[in-house]
């Protein structure tokens, strides 16, 4: 589901590394780093609304456009 708001992730904004990885995690932590959201907002041209489409905010800065989406799943 894209396009309702964009979507906090876990990693930090940064270039990805050299060569093939599977799923990376960007820049360690530190208090000026962004973080990155996916999936372009109600506010978002038809190119940002893809989970391809990175962008950086800082946690500290509220942005109406800027959301999380929780999830469950379930253990067997």
């Amino acid at each position: 589901m894209l396009g309702n708001v964009w979507e906090w992730c876990s990693d930090r904004y940064g270039s990805y590394p050299p060569g093939s990885v599977i799923d990376p995690k960007g820049p360690g932590f530190s208090p000026t780093s962004n973080r990155v959201n996916r999936g372009g907002s109600w506010f978002s041209g038809a190119g940002d609304v893809r989970s391809a489409q990175r962008n950086a905010f800082h946690a500290g800065n509220p942005v109406y456009t800027l959301g999380f989406r929780p999830a469950l799943s379930s253990v067997q």
